[in-house]
């Protein structure tokens, strides 16, 4: 078991298209270091969250169509950090596999429900106040998160509970998450192989 914990887990993706050009680099066993340029400021500060509170390493490149809107350098960001993050964990052998989080941002609370499953499912309880903060389209947090749960082959559950502020109920998800991916990810020295009657995840 004592391998497994030394074994390095991290992976890079390159991705161009004819929207969007994006590097990024994700090692599960990081110290929360980002390095982020991306042309959606918004997206920049929540990974940054993500990255501190998950206790990961990310880098992304990122430049896209936002001269059209955000949606495709967003999207497409979430589906390689997905790819990433499959690529790094495995076969997934010693891992948790599950975590549940709740985090308070003041007055909002977020709760982040993951099994890392090898079955792509999304759940998705959020209405926000507004539809923008500053430029970014709030409709965007979903695409990201779908895409991402999509492309890692994990189940992913997100509920904002109750909130006031929009800014605030998202920084709550993107801190939870990093904070349940972290959990569920991490390696359990009591699990022998992977965590499933199946033998397999």
């Amino acid at each position: 078991m004592a391998d497994q914990q030394q074994a390095v887990r991290s992976a890079n993706i390159d991705r161009k298209t004819n929207e969007t050009n994006i590097q990024l680099s994700f090692n599960v066993d990081g110290t929360g270091t980002s390095q982020l340029e991306t042309d959606v400021p918004f997206l920049n500060h929540m990974l940054d969250l993500f990255t501190k509170h998950g206790q990961f390493d990310l880098k992304v490149t990122a430049n896209g169509d936002i001269d059209i809107d955000d949606h495709h350098t967003v999207e497409d960001i979430g589906i390689c950090l997905g790819a990433t993050l499959r690529e790094a964990l495995g076969d997934k052998r010693g891992i948790k596999r599950y975590a549940s989080v709740f985090i308070p941002m003041d007055e909002a609370l977020a709760q982040v429900v993951i099994d890392v499953s090898n079955r792509p499912h999304f759940e998705y309880r959020a209405e926000y106040p507004s539809a923008q903060v500053g430029s970014f389209t709030t409709e965007l947090v979903q695409e990201f998160l779908w895409k991402f749960a999509l492309e890692a082959r994990i189940t992913l559950h997100v509920i904002v509970h109750y909130g006031q502020n929009t800014h605030h109920m998202i920084e709550a998800i993107f801190k939870a998450l990093g904070r349940a991916l972290d959990e569920a990810t991490s390696i359990d020295p009591r699990v022998k192989g992977v965590p499933s009657t199946k033998g397999v995840l």
